[in-house]
């Protein structure tokens, strides 16, 4: 019954700025390497950013100095601030991450619903 849930998205004008969460729910051992990823409409869903629970980050290149993931491993959440936003970062955000979870300690990759962000121009 593990699931992730994302909030936060909505529409701003470019330049603005928004910030995401995703909270991680359900029988949970720990949660791992989380993430954010994005779909936007006629694209592939690309990697944006990912944060290890030691807390190092990575970020693709097209939102690195303007987005910053964080987490917080007491409440199984990881967030996303998106600055300066620009157009082209329209997409759905979802958040992904490795859970082990209980009773058996099996781990798995899971998706959350995903957040729609939308930039005006």
């Amino acid at each position: 019954q593990v699931q992730l849930v994302e909030s936060g998205g909505g529409l701003v004008q470019s330049g603005g700025s928004l910030s995401l969460s995703c909270g991680v729910s359900g029988n949970i051992f720990r949660t791992n390497l989380m993430g954010w990823y994005r779909q936007a409409p006629g694209k592939q869903r690309e990697f944006i950013a990912g944060i290890t629970r030691g807390g190092s980050t990575n970020y693709a290149d097209s939102v690195k100095d303007r987005f910053t993931i964080s987490r917080d491993n007491t409440k199984n959440t990881v967030y996303l601030q998106m600055n300066s936003l620009k157009p082209e970062d329209t997409a759905v955000y979802y958040c992904n991450a490795d859970i082990k979870a209980k009773p058996f300690g099996n781990e798995y990759n899971y998706w959350g619903q995903g957040t729609q962000v939308t930039v005006s121009s």
